[in-house]
């Protein structure tokens, strides 16, 4: 039985484009999660023209 490193079939080549991709993806996911709680806390002060007003 031959150990299991190195040209098997591809397959352990895959995990090194694979694994960088899944990472990046659940970085970008926390980080947006993170982005939008942020934007949820904040008062609402998108309308300046309101303010002017009066």
């Amino acid at each position: 039985m031959h150990p299991l490193i190195g040209h098997q079939g591809g397959w352990d080549e895959a995990i090194f484009v694979v694994l960088p991709l899944l990472l990046f993806a659940v970085l970008l996911l926390i980080a947006r999660r993170r982005v939008d709680a942020m934007d949820d806390q904040e008062p609402d002060d998108s309308n300046p023209s309101d303010a002017a007003h009066g």
